[in-house]
């Protein structure tokens, strides 16, 4: 007997398998896969046609087993998971086959390279296993009596009970350059951290008719929010480098006042006295009007440093334009100002016919201590020096 001869012998009982299975005979088409198995039990494909055998039989059991089999090999082999869900399902243990069917789903290869019956029950594992987790979040928020919490713990449960149960993908703060350690991750924060944001919201009529007053179709003042050099990598910004689908008229920039720009807004720049932003030489105070054409998309993106936080007081904003940072998605309401971390990866979108307008500014964040502040400030100003930095991109 030649070394061939059990791959030989494992291939022609295979074959036997399939064809037993064609013509329905699932007792020979059981014994010949588990003949083949005999010599070669990693095999999985043999693993998952006896379970197929079996389970044509009505052995539902004993095909859970046999897909059992093909996981103890692969444990992430998709087609055994998704398997071993139906059959869970099937012998009514439906808590366990939700969490299969989520395993199966987040290993699931491209749509495009699946069978259209696997296409099936790739969908029907996903509808099954999101009513599973909408139901645990509900038992989840229900336990953590949401509305006997206070406004910020109420938030924060929310997202926990939502992240606990497989509904929320949970962010991390990835600052591209700077990254300050020990500040929490937070992607909208509490406005009492924030003392001056109603007197900055006062402002907002005479701050939006400067901003009307100054911007108009193809202003010189105005220009594009991203503007990266020839030669340089844009990634993501292919679409909007130097676009003036979403364009900038800039107040504060790199810790500079733009004089000409200033000037036309007296009531923004005393406006923008109130906050408290940082000061980083050539790199801050920032502020800006942020102009989203209509049907423009920002892609998702992380900002500079996360000693910084950034402030948002939407000015004009039309139908149909949202904004999220990590998982939590908010519409701009005119005249309403938040802060969030820019560090947390974030979007916005403009879906109207009208453009959107924001003014913009970064803010110190409050965790920070003032001999925090003047540290980064002289670390910054240190690395700048050393590296020829002179400011720059902030996205």
């Amino acid at each position: 007997m030649t070394s061939q001869d059990p791959a030989r012998a494992v291939e022609a009982l295979k074959e036997a398998a399939d064809q037993a299975l064609r013509r329905r005979d699932t007792a020979e088409a059981r014994r010949s896969f588990e003949r083949a198995l005999n010599l070669a039990p990693r095999r999985l494909d043999l693993w998952m046609g006896l379970a197929a055998s079996q389970r044509a039989a009505g052995d539902t059991a004993a095909a859970l087993a046999s897909v059992g089999g093909a996981l103890a090999v692969e444990p992430r082999f998709f087609p055994a998971l998704l398997m071993k869900g139906s059959l869970l399902e099937a012998l009514g243990r439906d808590k366990e086959a939700a969490t299969t069917y989520g395993a199966a789903a987040k290993l699931a290869p491209p749509e495009a390279s699946l069978t259209e019956a696997t296409r099936r029950a790739l969908a029907h594992a996903v509808e099954v296993h999101d009513a599973y987790a909408d139901g645990l979040a509900a038992e989840l928020k229900a336990a953590a009596r949401l509305d006997d919490l206070s406004g910020g713990v109420g938030r924060k449960a929310h997202a926990f009970a939502e992240a606990v149960a497989g509904r929320r993908r949970m962010f991390h703060q990835e600052p591209v350059q700077f990254h300050y350690p020990g500040l929490p991750a937070i992607e909208f924060w509490e406005r009492d951290e924030f003392p001056f944001l109603a007197a900055l919201e006062a402002e907002t009529a005479a701050i939006r008719a400067e901003a009307l007053a100054v911007w108009s179709e193809g202003s010189p003042d105005l220009v594009p929010y991203v503007d990266y050099p020839p030669g340089a990598p844009v990634d993501q910004w292919a679409e909007l480098n130097r676009s003036l689908r979403w364009s900038a008229f800039h107040l504060l920039r790199d810790g500079v006042r733009v004089e000409a720009n200033a000037t036309k807004c007296p009531a923004t720049m005393a406006a923008l006295a109130l906050v408290d932003g940082p000061t980083v030489p050539g790199r801050s105070p920032s502020a800006m009007f942020s102009i989203l054409r209509p049907r423009t998309h920002i892609p998702p993106h992380t900002g500079v440093s996360n000693t910084r936080l950034v402030l948002h007081l939407p000015l004009i904003v039309p139908n149909d334009c949202g904004f999220r940072v990590g998982g939590e998605t908010r519409p701009w309401r005119e005249g309403e100002a938040f802060v969030f971390d820019d560090t947390i990866e974030h979007e916005a979108w403009n879906g109207s016919d009208r453009p959107r307008a924001v003014l913009i500014c970064d803010v110190w964040n409050p965790r920070l201590s003032t001999e925090e502040r003047e540290m980064i400030a002289r670390l910054t100003a240190a690395f700048d020096r050393f590296s020829g930095a002179v400011g720059g991109q902030d996205l």
